[in-house]
């Protein structure tokens, strides 16, 4: 199947190729595209200025090896309040079972579009898995150059009856190896809130679901005009990321200005702290803006995990950060509610926070 001519890409022929009929941006990356069409290119502020990547800078890597957890559990907190984003070595997830997903997620990208377009929304047969491109096309001025596949967890019987084959053992397998890595973080971020109780309510508003994305960011023949993911934070309430060699990954700086890029190290994990953790904890954890930007020469991959609230849970700072006279910067939302906001416009850096947000004119 041929790709839309550069001299005939209006948007309706090209989300025809890309989206109604599963090619995605790998399609068109692979059909000898010259240029980046109109789509695809973003204005000039959301491009990454090369200049403003801050080559001095690096985001922690904890190991969580060290015989003394609880400077395992100092360094978690100290990197969620200041960074907003670490790296952790040492985790417990087995390396076989981070190369396997990653395997798998070639695997699945590189199926015929004709097998891939079985697993949009309209065709899953779910709502809970779904195959797309960008982010929200429907919502978006300017598109993103990643394809992706997003499968929300709720059984293993449903995982079994839905997900593709190409992926889905891989996929469960990562996701129930790192339940222990993700149970020890999210233990030693609460501690550093002093929540020592963390009951079944609790639990529920910390990981009481999970989502797991398989992505695919193709080769680009103008990255400088695009981006791979655009400015936005996560809703989760931490995000286990596992990228591969490539790179691409970059994160706002702490004072809120330039890029720190996020390198690949071997065996590593990516953690970063969602909007639901900064809410939870009234801002003491940040969740940073962080985008992707395309390559040139190479494809990536990325596998995160997003650990959430479930969808009914009502999400505001807890009791014990407030015990000592703080006021809460935040309101109490459903989740739900929150995400929805989140998955109806377009990536805009850090505002969806602003959802949460309590108006202080309220207290004046």
């Amino acid at each position: 199947m041929l790709a839309p001519s550069v001299s005939d890409d209006s948007r309706n022929n090209v989300t025809d190729f890309v989206v109604k009929k599963g090619n995605g941006i790998k399609g068109l990356a692979e059909s000898g595209l010259q240029s980046v069409p109109k789509q695809y290119i973003q204005p000039l502020e959301e491009r990454m200025d090369m200049l403003s990547i801050m080559t001095h800078e690096f985001i922690p890597i904890i190991d969580m090896s060290e015989g003394d957890y609880l400077s395992v559990e100092k360094a978690i907190c100290d990197a969620a309040e200041k960074w907003g984003f670490f790296q952790v070595i040492n985790h417990g997830v087995p390396i076989d079972v981070l190369e396997n997903v990653k395997e798998a997620t070639n695997r699945f990208f590189g199926l015929p579009a004709e097998e891939k377009v079985k697993y949009t929304t309209k065709n899953s047969g779910t709502l809970n898995v779904r195959y797309g491109t960008s982010f929200v096309p429907e919502a978006e001025s300017s598109l993103e150059w990643k394809d992706y596949l997003s499968l929300f967890y709720t059984s293993e019987q449903e995982a079994s009856a839905f997900w593709p084959k190409e992926c889905k053992e891989q996929a469960l397998e990562y996701m129930k190896a790192s339940e222990l890595t993700i149970g020890r973080i999210l233990d030693a971020l609460m501690k550093g809130l002093n929540v020592t109780d963390i009951d079944a309510k609790k639990s529920s508003m910390l990981m009481g679901s999970k989502r797991i994305n398989l992505n695919y960011y193709p080769k680009c023949p103008n990255p400088e005009l695009t981006v791979g993911v655009g400015r936005h934070s996560d809703i989760s309430t931490i995000t286990v990321l596992l990228q591969d060699d490539i790179g691409g990954l970059y994160v706002r700086g702490i004072d809120g200005k330039g890029w720190i890029h996020v390198p690949p190290v071997s065996g590593s994990l990516v953690i970063n702290v969602g909007d639901a953790l900064q809410i939870i904890s009234n801002g003491r954890y940040k969740s940073i803006e962080h985008r992707v930007v395309a390559n040139r020469s190479k494809n990536r991959i990325s596998v995160p995990i997003f650990i959430n609230p479930k969808p009914k849970d009502m999400i505001g700072p807890l009791p014990e950060v407030l015990e000592k006279g703080e006021l809460p910067i935040y309101r109490t939302v459903l989740y739900n509610e929150y995400a929805k906001h989140f998955f109806n416009k377009a990536h805009d850096g850090k505002k969806t926070i602003n959802f949460a947000l309590i108006d202080i004119n309220n207290f004046m």
